[in-house]
């Protein structure tokens, strides 16, 4: 009856004004202090995390002594005894506290604690009757008071605006987000051992830069008072990279922040993280073997399993040897292989019938890449490298040798979205510069983009930089692939979000 009791009037404070909770936990904080406690604690030696402890237990006849500390979760009062979680960072212990063990005062202190509260505590392992290894409480320390209540009850966030805006407690209440952020940890820590092992070397470039290069996006811009100049947040590690490669560093990667001035869906985030690697001696063909075994590699190691499920059901394999599809022939089969022999009228027409925007000045470059954006690259789901794209969409690339319009690139796409774009690098500084003056034809910076040629990198090309392979790849897009994440937002800690 007791507990029933206590478990009702738990329920009710759940429904009870926020600020009235609140005042009330700091009345209780002013009631340590007032008794000469400290309710925001110290450093606390020994501690073990909760799986550590539990793997610790024995037998029944063995005594192991452990002490714990994490965030009260959960709490169930049974009269002179009651059981209680604590979360850490690797997962939850249940606590055994009874009043014959820890003492009248401590006991009504521990039935004091409110759920949020941060402790300490200390006792031997057992297992209960429902097989659940516990610790049984000799002693127990408050470390940090929490002053507001934790969401629902410990049953997790539900709106997901405030998931975003408060991942603090995002992390507290869902379990499965603890472990998508833990295990994207591990693929970018698998994917730093797997480049070290192959002989590559991690590297840091800029992140604040004169002029903002390597890739067609517009940047954000910021003023050096020292230098009395603007600079930019980076929208690409290209450029400063295959400036080592010039030096004689061959094999090099950076796992950095980029920012790019543009809009936030499920798929971006202005500010996110990428990976890009160069290597010396190597070609767009050497990038492809290159990120398809990392990828593997990675899968395998962290999943034990090349076979991932959506959130929707539909299954992604990764196995080997991935799809190879030229961009002529992806738009072939969509729009018919009289496509580009057709006038431009008749292609936005049939554009238009995709339900496509196009506008009556856009030219047929313009109108094929529509198609393949909006209507091809979501379509390809299972992993597809699609190779000889148009010159004018690369400007850093080598042309192929048969087809000068084309250059020898690849755009991996998994689960409908690129994951991955990889090059052979075009190390001609003349040819640079010609295609650099190109892509500058026309544009102003109506749209923030700085209209100015990277002197010193092609300075940096005319000392002469080798034939190089190099490809980039979105970390947080790749966490989306291998944990099934549905958003952008779920595998960022701290997503961009709208000013309130």
């Amino acid at each position: 009856m007791a507990e029933e009791q206590i478990n009702q009037n738990e329920q009710e404070a759940e429904v009870a004004n926020p600020e009235d909770l609140r005042a009330q936990r700091l009345r209780k904080m002013q009631a340590i202090k007032d008794a000469g406690g400290n309710p925001y604690g110290h450093r606390v030696d020994g501690i073990v995390d909760s799986v550590a402890a539990k793997a610790a237990y024995v037998d029944e006849n063995t005594e192991v002594v452990k002490k714990v500390a994490g965030r009260l979760v959960s709490r169930r009062i049974m009269g002179k005894s009651l059981f209680a979680h604590i979360l850490d960072q690797q997962g939850r212990i249940q606590l055994y506290v009874q009043k014959n063990v820890v003492g009248d005062d401590e006991y009504a202190a521990f039935k004091d604690l409110d759920i949020g509260d941060i402790i300490s505590a200390e006792g031997a392992l057992f297992v209960t009757r429902t097989g659940e290894c516990s610790l049984r409480v000799n002693k127990f320390e408050l470390l940090s008071k929490a002053i507001r209540p934790l969401p629902e009850k410990y049953h997790g966030l539900t709106d997901t605006e405030q998931r975003y805006r408060q991942r603090y407690l995002d992390l507290i209440s869902n379990e499965d987000v603890r472990k998508t952020f833990t295990m994207r940890s591990k693929i970018v820590s698998e994917i730093r051992n797997y480049l070290d092992s192959h002989g590559f070397m991690e590297v840091e470039t800029p992140m604040m830069q004169p002029l903002a290069g390597g890739a067609a996006a517009c940047p954000f811009t910021t003023h050096y008072n020292a230098l009395d100049a603007t600079m930019y947040l980076r929208i690409a590690t290209e450029l400063y990279l295959k400036r080592l490669v010039v030096g004689g560093f061959e094999k090099v990667y950076e796992i950095g922040r980029n920012f790019r001035n543009e809009g936030m869906d499920r798929k971006h985030n202005p500010e996110f993280t990428s990976i890009e690697i160069y290597q010396a001696y190597s070609d767009c063909r050497g990038m492809m073997e290159l990120i398809e075994d990392m990828v593997c590699h990675v899968a395998m190691k962290l999943y034990g399993s090349l076979t991932f499920k959506r959130e929707d059901g539909v299954e992604i394999s990764l196995e080997r040897p991935w799809r190879v599809a030229t961009y002529t022939d992806l738009i072939k089969a969509k729009m018919g292989d009289d496509w580009f022999e057709l006038p431009i009228e008749t292609q936005r027409a049939k554009a238009r019938e995709l339900g496509l925007r196009i506008t009556d000045d856009m030219e047929e470059k313009d109108v094929t890449q529509e198609v393949y954006d909006k209507a091809i690259e979501q379509t390809l789901i299972q992993p597809t490298f699609v190779t000889r794209l148009p010159a004018f969409l690369v400007p850093l690339a080598k042309r192929c040798e048969d087809d000068p319009r084309f250059v020898d690139v690849y755009e991996l796409e998994i689960n409908g979205q690129e994951i991955s774009p990889g090059y052979s690098e075009l190390n001609d500084p003349i040819e640079q510069r010609a295609r650099f003056d190109q892509q500058l034809i026309g544009r102003g910076d109506v749209e923030g983009e700085v209209n100015r040629i990277d002197e010193d990198f092609l300075t940096a090309l005319e000392h002469g930089m080798p034939p190089t392979g190099g490809l980039g790849m979105g970390i947080d897009r790749l966490v989306m692939l291998l944990t099934g994440a549905p958003s952008i937002r779920d595998v960022i800690l701290f997503p961009q979000m709208k000013l309130q």
